[in-house]
């Protein structure tokens, strides 16, 4: 049979496409490779599902996709942030806003979410196959004319979207399936690369900090002694490196920096304080703790792991009294505290990072429709799109919102 619309791949953004199609009146079939949908899904924002952000979707939403972002400003008008917390709100899903305008299910199971989804389908009479992984796309001049399955079906509809994802976490399904086939097409690929994914650094001695979580730190990235980044918030310790929201939101900057050269970071432990500031803190807890031994300085100022780490990196014996630190081996610790340094040697393999950069070329795609300028019955949604933001719930925004307007300009 030939169907009206052919979706092909089950994440957030084939569902949302797929579930809107359907719900008006259209007869859609829905491929999915995995034997389930919603394999990434589940596991994102660590098994609670970061939403979207609670924010209204206007320039300053836009903004921090980067250059990129302003094709999104006629998707957002027809499918903003609040129509997707009205979206889930509405079928039942409770929610509810956390520090940084994230938005999460009120249970903290992605798995409601996922469930939603799937409910959204049923009720809308979308068909799924599963286990049907795409082979090929046939093709003629401006138009899609079938899909070839490795089992050797054929699939026929008027209409395609390629929902595939990207190449972040490849156990899921994201293993970049799309991008040959769009540039067969004759689309222009951006090349994909790794964007919200942690850094491996040349220190080894991080392993012995793995896990450690650092809250209200600020951490600059260099680069020939400039300044090339900085984020404040929260990031965390690696078996190889470092990790955590801000280190995300930074990797991409420090991926196109490597490129170019060596890399480095300074991590501020005590953003809150000036030099002189945290140097005054210095001198009281010296006096007040001066018969102390130097371990309990180091304790009122860190986290045992690091505290234990300064001090091997000071070259601080254990049994010295904090009366004997001298105004240079202060000055040391005050920087050391303020401008910790990490040397990147490479950001972590792709298929460690939550969500790629790259894709296909957005002048090619229509931004009021997802449609494909090259072909009449193709649309392209979600992380197969040139289109990448930071953590928060800016990257599942996309694709709620660019499989919506597929689901609906058909």
């Amino acid at each position: 049979m030939i169907y009206d619309v052919v979706v092909v791949g089950g994440g957030p953004a084939g569902m949302m496409a797929a579930g809107r199609a359907a719900e008006r009146g259209l007869q859609v079939l829905l491929l999915e490779k995995n034997p389930s949908l919603g394999k990434k899904l589940l596991i994102t924002g660590k098994g609670r599902c970061n939403l979207t952000s609670a924010q209204d979707g206007g320039r300053d939403f836009i903004a921090v996709y980067g250059k990129n972002g302003a094709f999104l400003f006629s998707a957002f008008h027809q499918f903003s942030p609040a129509d997707t917390i009205r979206f889930f709100e509405e079928r039942g899903l409770d929610l509810k806003e956390e520090r940084g305008m994230r938005i999460f299910p009120q249970s903290d199971k992605s798995s409601d979410v996922l469930k939603l989804l799937e409910r959204y389908l049923s009720d809308n009479g979308v068909e799924l196959r599963f286990n049907a992984a795409v082979k090929k796309i046939n093709f003629s001049k401006g138009k899609i004319d079938s899909l070839l399955l490795k089992d050797g079906d054929t699939v026929m509809g008027k209409h395609y979207i390629l929902a595939c994802g990207g190449l972040s976490y490849p156990a899921t399904g994201s293993t970049g399936d799309a991008i040959p086939w769009l540039r067969e097409l004759g689309h222009k690929i951006v090349p994909v690369k790794a964007a919200l994914v942690p850094i491996i650094t040349s220190e080894k001695w991080v392993r012995d900090l793995a896990g450690l979580s650092l809250k209200n730190v600020n951490i600059k990235v260099w680069q020939n002694k400039k300044k090339i980044d900085e984020r404040f918030g929260e990031a965390l310790f690696t078996h190889e490196g470092m990790s955590g929201p801000i280190i995300l939101d930074m990797a991409k900057n420090i991926g196109q920096a490597l490129e170019k050269g060596e890399v480095s970071l300074t991590i501020d432990f005590k953003p809150a304080l000036s030099f002189q500031e945290l140097d005054d803190r210095l001198l009281r807890e010296i006096a007040d703790r001066g018969p102390q031994s130097l371990p309990k300085l180091f304790a009122a100022l860190l986290p045992s792991s690091l505290a234990e780490k300064f001090m091997e990196l000071l070259g601080f014996d254990d049994s010295r009294k904090i009366m004997t630190l001298n105004k240079d081996e202060r000055k040391e610790l005050l920087h050391l505290l303020k401008e910790f340094p990490l040397t990147v040697k490479k950001l972590a393999p792709i298929d460690e990072a939550i969500i790629t950069s790259g894709g296909v070329d957005l002048s090619e795609v229509d931004p009021r429709t997802m449609k494909s300028k090259l072909y009449d019955n193709l649309s392209i949604v979600g992380e197969l799109l040139d289109l990448d933001g930071p953590t928060g719930g800016y990257n599942l925004q996309v694709a709620w919102t660019t499989g919506y307007v597929a689901g609906e300009n058909i």
